[in-house]
């Protein structure tokens, strides 16, 4: 692992993203979920409304490096915000 340059930030993002899949894993396997209609225009899954919040939080940081000077946690604590929103509500 020591040729792929790992840093603690990295390392722990896909820590993170490991242990919420093996956890969204868990939670099918002990109550499979229903395809419902949220606020989003499309029938989802846990899995559907999962992928879509990890992609739009992706284009949220983008957003926030490349048009403002704040600070990266913000985005990082808005996102958390929206996944909350997201997986409930979407």
């Amino acid at each position: 692992m020591a040729w792929m340059s790992w840093t603690l930030p990295t390392a722990l993002f896909f820590i993170g993203i490991a242990v919420i899949l093996v956890g969204m894993t868990t939670w099918q396997v002990i109550s499979p979920c229903v395809e419902r209609r949220g606020f989003l225009p499309l029938v989802t899954t846990r899995g559907d409304r999962l992928f879509i919040g990890l992609l739009s939080s992706a284009f949220i940081h983008l957003a926030f490096v490349a048009l403002t000077d704040v600070n990266i946690a913000v985005a990082t604590v808005l996102c958390a915000f929206w996944m909350l929103i997201l997986m409930r509500w979407g």
